[in-house]
């Protein structure tokens, strides 16, 4: 018999499969889990009885996103223009070449991401 410090590969897998099950850590989390889907409930409910604070919270969620996609948009209006900035500095053979480049890449990103959309 194996000593419990032995390495063989069957104490290796009997250990980590015990580290995995151990009852504590998994009462733990059903508990957790339990808990959450008590409160879901509970809010659900709430939203079911009060129609309007469910309208004013899809409004509030809404407003939340459209000011996200305004916030990703503004970013990549700065990355442009602080890309063109750079490209502007550099000398007209370099700006070029390197805009080509670039073009060409976008051009295949915007090709990936309208496949995978599509």
């Amino acid at each position: 018999m194996p000593e419990s410090g032995s390495s063989e590969p069957i104490d290796l897998v009997v250990r980590s499969a015990r580290d995995l099950l151990r009852p504590e850590e998994l009462l733990r989390e059903a508990t957790r889990d339990l808990v959450k889907e008590e409160i879901r409930h509970h809010l659900e409910k709430t939203l079911r009885d009060d129609p309007k604070l469910a309208r004013d919270l899809r409004d509030a969620v809404r407003d939340l996103l459209e000011a996200r996609a305004r916030e990703y948009a503004a970013v990549l209006r700065v990355g442009a223009a602080t890309a063109r900035l750079g490209l502007s500095a550099l000398p007209p053979d370099v700006r070029r070449s390197l805009t080509e480049d670039v073009v060409k890449f976008l051009s295949q990103e915007i090709g990936n991401i309208a496949e995978r959309t599509l």
